[in-house]
């Protein structure tokens, strides 16, 4: 898995909505708030959109190197296998959203909610087979003590989920709507790179990151020894918009959401679902490893 996510020729798929973005998920696959009538029933309809995207034909460790998953997901089953075990088959590699969801705003940014029970679900999704995981926090402005406490919470969570035999991905987003969006990444990229530098020998981490309003700006997180992959969210970019603004920023994979999955549609036909999602992939792949 390590060396699929370090040398594989691809991008990682996020597939990890979880309650609060579900509804709207579903909606934009066709599905309404008519169709369900409780979170069992709402969870179901979204794992098995899930389940039909990880079993599609054009799904594979080919393009698509790894993806992010729900709890729920994880521990669900796809294909009559246990979702981690049908992913890795398909040279997939599984990862774990492990965040709880965001604090209120303070100081510009959105700390993580504290996660509980961190230890038992880092070692039950390690049992499962997964390779890693991922937690979101959110900046909003240029605020460098907000950014600084960003940057501590999140490294020391990844500092728990390493000893746990894990790989971190490390995603402070930088909200594309901020108005002080290119100060907001100098700041994150700046105390990203002295977070990085204490990291202890032989250990890495992955960093989640907006795509920069300034292309190349992350280049030195992508050079530097403790970062294993630097990938991008679409962060509410169409994916004709993600893509070309990913394209222009070498070294730096997608790991895109609404961007892959947005012209799903629930009522196509299984020839119909697979062309659109290979489609998808295939520009994300392009947008992720030819470089303007």
């Amino acid at each position: 898995m390590l060396a699929q996510i370090e040398k594989g020729d691809g991008f990682i798929a996020a597939l990890d909505q979880s309650g609060g973005s579900t509804p709207g998920a579903l909606k934009g696959y066709g599905i309404g708030e008519d169709r369900f009538s409780n979170d069992e029933e709402m969870f179901g309809l979204i794992h098995a959109m899930r389940e039909r995207v990880m079993t599609s034909p054009c799904f594979i460790g080919e393009k698509v190197i790894g993806a992010i998953l729900f709890e729920r997901t994880m521990d669900g089953m796809a294909g009559g296998k246990p979702v981690p075990e049908l992913l890795w088959e398909r040279g997939v590699v599984p990862f774990l959203k492990v965040d709880k969801g965001l604090e209120d705003e303070v100081d510009g940014v959105k700390l993580m909610k504290p996660i509980g029970g961190l230890g038992e679900l880092l070692e039950r999704a390690k049992a499962r087979g997964v390779f890693g995981t991922k937690m979101r926090s959110v900046i909003e402005r240029a605020s460098p003590t907000g950014i600084a406490a960003i940057v501590e919470q999140q490294f020391a969570v990844a500092a728990e989920i390493n000893r746990h035999g894990l790989m971190p991905i490390i995603e402070p987003e930088v909200s594309i709507k901020s108005p002080e969006r290119a100060e907001c990444d100098r700041i994150l990229r700046d105390e990203l790179l002295k977070a990085l530098d204490a990291v202890p020998q032989g250990e890495r981490v992955m960093l989640k990151l907006t795509i920069p309003a300034n292309f190349g700006l992350f280049d030195p997180l992508v050079e530097h020894r403790a970062v294993l992959k630097l990938v991008a969210l679409s962060g509410g970019y169409s994916r004709e918009e993600a893509c070309r603004e990913l394209a222009r920023n070498k070294g730096m994979i997608a790991s895109f959401s609404r961007a892959l999955l947005s012209d799903l549609k629930d009522q196509m036909s299984d020839d119909e679902f697979n062309a659109s999602l290979g489609g998808a992939i295939r520009d994300i792949h392009a947008a992720s490893t030819v470089k303007a």
